[in-house]
């Protein structure tokens, strides 16, 4: 069975089932926090569930490594829209321990790029429109490091207002133990 006759198949029977009711909430978290954090499979269910959250509390953002590579790209545009149009009054950034983007070799990706079909002239013509590989791919050396420059993007913003605190944690993807990385109301006041 291919996975979209599986899913339409589980949808029809949760719709008609009514097994939604359960998640009815607003678009408004009822934490006022927003969170960004990896696409790691581990965190799915981990994640909210380490940090007693369910669903309406909050708004996840995820994507590689939690990190933000444009302070005017999609996530940061995410983390805007969540604190000036839902009510979001602290953002927290989790990364994780034994994460895909920690040293992230970007030249063995453009090699896999080429395996799944990908022409030498396609990648040959983003670099050469400024499209430089090895800072579009560039992961970090550590998830810490990876925290605290998301943190850094975040708290700089010129459309994050100066009182937002930015928290920053790493996770056991195995326990879903926190470490606190940087308390972001102890930022607020050393600011």
């Amino acid at each position: 069975m291919s996975i979209i006759i599986e899913i339409m198949e589980h949808n029809r029977q949760f719709v008609e089932s009514k097994k939604y009711e359960k998640y009815a909430t607003s678009r408004y978290p009822d934490k006022k926090v927003a969170i960004l954090t990896c696409m790691d499979t581990r965190l799915v269910e981990l994640l909210p569930k380490a940090l007693n959250l369910r669903n309406g509390d909050c708004k996840i953002i995820k994507n590689a490594g939690a990190i933000l590579t444009q302070p005017f790209g999609s996530v940061m545009r995410s983390i805007l829209v969540a604190i000036h149009s839902m009510g979001v009054q602290e953002v927290l950034v989790i990364g994780h321990h034994g994460c895909g983007m920690t040293q992230l070799d970007s030249k063995s990706l453009v090699e896999k790029f080429k395996q799944n079909g990908i022409s030498e002239t396609v990648i040959e013509t983003l670099e050469n429109s400024g499209i430089r590989m090895d800072r579009f791919l560039k992961g970090f050396d550590s998830p810490e490091e990876g925290v605290r420059h998301s943190i850094s993007m975040i708290r700089k913003h010129p459309l994050v207002p100066s009182f937002i605190p930015v928290h920053g944690f790493l996770m056991d993807p195995e326990t879903g133990k926190l470490e606190l990385v940087t308390d972001g109301y102890n930022e607020l006041k050393t600011n």
